[in-house]
């Protein structure tokens, strides 16, 4: 029997502002994006047609509800700053700052996000990540593809 793997499409919005310490241009500076995400899943629809998910490989909602308690309190309307970055102490002021243990470019959020699915979501359903793009810009984004690990 020819196994037939489908891939599923999600996309997510979220905005956050970053500041890129020791960086030698304007992305020094505490600036912010409107980022979309978008995470593309394989697998196989599902082939017992006695369960609600017939048919599906995943159910849209599924990754919407993971994508909702899982990034988007970590990225969505948040700042985020390297722990040793000079705007340290902010957090004093306003509790939606974010420390991490990065420098936050988008090509490092990026890592974290598809860590986070691989290690939550995927484990959790019969997908697999397959690849993932974070858009900073209109014309600037960055990917990742299971295949170039």
């Amino acid at each position: 029997m020819i196994v037939l793997k489908i891939r599923v499409t999600k996309e997510f919005d979220f905005e956050a502002a970053h500041a890129l310490d020791g960086y030698a241009g304007k992305c020094q500076d505490i600036h912010g994006h409107n980022y979309h995400l978008t995470l593309t899943f394989l697998g196989e629809p599902e082939k017992d047609k006695s369960v609600s998910n017939s048919g599906m490989v995943v159910d849209f909602g599924d990754i919407k509800d993971f994508l909702t308690k899982k990034i988007k309190p970590l990225f969505d309307h948040r700042l985020i700053l390297r722990s040793d970055s000079r705007f340290l102490g902010l957090e004093r002021k306003n509790e939606r700052i974010r420390y991490v243990d990065y420098q936050p470019t988008t090509e490092n959020m990026l890592l974290e996000i598809v860590e986070i699915v691989s290690n939550g979501f995927e484990k959790n359903t019969k997908v697999v990540l397959c690849s993932a793009f974070l858009r900073e810009t209109p014309s600037s984004y960055v990917e990742w593809h299971k295949k170039d690990q």
